[in-house]
């Protein structure tokens, strides 16, 4: 090979994340590709004259994280609008809206609180009301499943929201949410400062390559421009929600079409909703209020929507929470799909698969696109306990068992929030017992996701030849005393740092 390399990484401990794991002390890109692993005395053979050499002062050196099931756009809200994830209660609350609200005109928008955390009850509309009597103002719960909106809001979507989904003091849930995101879609313009936003954060945490789920968006077409304006520091697999599926099939859009830095991916379709929302359906009643959840996509059209993606050469992304949810969506791949392997049809979230469904999972090569965050809500006495009772709580996100299964195991953030090593920090020490080790937490949030892109010839692992994309941590994951407590030194796409905080 040349002996001159664009960038060439010393001094480090290189992880491949491979099985095994090797470890190198350098690394060296050429071309935007990994061009050699090696001690640094060899790797010294690839430094030319114009050769970048780093020294990584004895950081670790990882595979870029893949997160395999992120909403930008609405990362990019958390930025951009008011964020409530980290109120304290209903008044923190509101006075975060109504500090957005002083800095902006029409829709007073906020994302992300989380009452299960708070001493008081989730806001009402009555409470918004307080922020505005004059504009809409609605605050989005972290799930995205469940909102609350004041007067001016209600009065304004009430044609476009099914009365089934409208509760009292404001609250609405699924498909009237579903309104609410129609009703404040960003222009092209808007949508570019979104994306850009989360673009930053995403690299900031580690992140070089995200699967990002889309409805009714311009998130498309500006990822694409973002592409050739050559302003993309993540590469990103779309998946477009069910209600895209005729305009691809006309289209002839199939799974892996696009370019290395943007792609179509899967067909994302609901089955049931959230266990915030209580609408994640479930075979065994709510312990807090009784009731099974709903169905946001009911059995017979999860089967069509299965069967017509199938056929056009598309993967699905079936969202499923509750045990009820996840049978419907095993037995629509069962069904509907001659080699749900092949096609690599994933289950996304999974949360509560009994043993038989795990074992299913694996089976069919079904990949299980799985949210570590969420064991955030799995603590003795919180959110999952208080919904599901302390032995279903117990039997939430069971990554250990679909590890041993041997399920391919994908990990994402689902925005909640959109930080890899959050995920991994609570993968490997769960309130629910079903630890990971760091490797396996590792490998799910990077050769995992690859797998379920079918990219895991260009990445996931560091091999010469595979992409350059590649994090930087402060100190080593393995050694920690909390994961999530590592930072990002450095992100690299392509070869080109996109992130450096050394």
């Amino acid at each position: 090979m040349s002996a001159d390399a664009d960038v060439v990484f010393v001094n480090g401990e290189v992880h491949t994340l491979g099985e095994p794991d090797e470890t190198y002390e350098a690394l060296a890109v050429r071309d935007g590709e990994v061009a050699r692993l090696d001690s640094d005395y060899e790797a010294e053979f690839s430094v030319g004259v114009e050769t970048d050499v780093i020294d990584l002062e004895g950081r670790v050196l990882l595979p870029g994280f893949v997160d395999a099931h992120v909403h930008m756009t609405t990362t990019g809200r958390y930025l951009v609008d008011a964020d409530l994830r980290d109120t304290d209660d209903v008044a923190d609350c509101l006075d975060a809206l109504r500090a957005h609200a002083a800095t902006t005109d029409g829709w007073v928008l906020g994302w992300g609180f989380d009452e299960s955390q708070w001493p008081d009850d989730p806001p009402t509309r009555d409470d918004l009301d307080a922020v505005s009597e004059e504009r809409p103002v609605a605050a989005v719960r972290v799930d995205l499943h469940t909102a609350v909106l004041n007067t001016v809001a209600l009065d304004r979507l009430e044609d476009a929201m099914p009365d089934s989904d409208v509760h009292g003091d404001g609250r609405i849930v699924e498909d009237a949410v579903k309104a609410l995101y129609e009703a404040v879609e960003p222009d092209e313009a808007g949508t570019r400062e979104l994306l850009a936003a989360a673009q930053r954060h995403a690299n900031e945490r580690g992140v070089t390559a995200v699967h990002d789920m889309v409805r009714r968006s311009h998130a498309p077409a500006v990822y694409r421009e973002m592409a050739a304006d050559g302003d993309l520091s993540v590469r990103v697999r779309l998946n477009y929600w069910a209600d895209h599926l005729d305009a691809l099939e006309e289209l002839g859009a199939r799974t892996n079409h696009g370019s290395e830095w943007v792609e179509t991916g899967a067909v994302k379709t609901f089955t049931d909703g959230s266990l915030g929302a209580r609408t994640a359906k479930l075979s065994e009643p709510y312990a807090d209020t009784g009731g099974t959840g709903q169905w946001v996509v009911e059995p017979d059209e999860l089967r069509d929507i299965v069967r017509r993606a199938d056929e056009a050469g598309l993967q699905v992304a079936a969202h499923a929470i509750g045990d009820e949810a996840i049978e419907a969506v095993l037995d629509a791949y069962e069904t509907e799909t001659p080699h749900p392997s092949e096609r690599r049809h994933r289950i996304e979230h999974a949360e509560l698969a009994t043993d038989d469904q795990i074992a299913r999972i694996a089976n069919l090569g079904v990949v299980a696109s799985m949210q570590p965050n969420f064991l955030q809500w799995a603590d003795d006495g919180g959110l999952y306990a208080e919904r599901l009772g302390e032995h279903r709580r117990r039997e939430t996100n069971r990554f250990r068992a679909f590890r041993e299964a041997g399920a391919h195991l994908a990990f994402s953030s689902d925005s909640m929030p959109l930080d890899p090593l959050h995920g991994v920090a609570l993968a490997v020490d769960p309130p629910t017992g079903e630890a990971l080790s760091v490797t396996e937490a590792l490998r799910a949030y990077t050769a995992g996701g690859a797998y379920a892109g079918f990219a895991e010839d260009e990445r996931g692992t560091l091999a010469v030849g595979s992409d350059a994309d590649l994090i930087v941590l402060e100190k080593s994951p393995w050694e920690a005393d909390d994961v999530a407590d590592v930072d990002v030194a450095m992100t690299v796409v392509d070869g080109d740092v996109v992130y450096d905080a050394r």
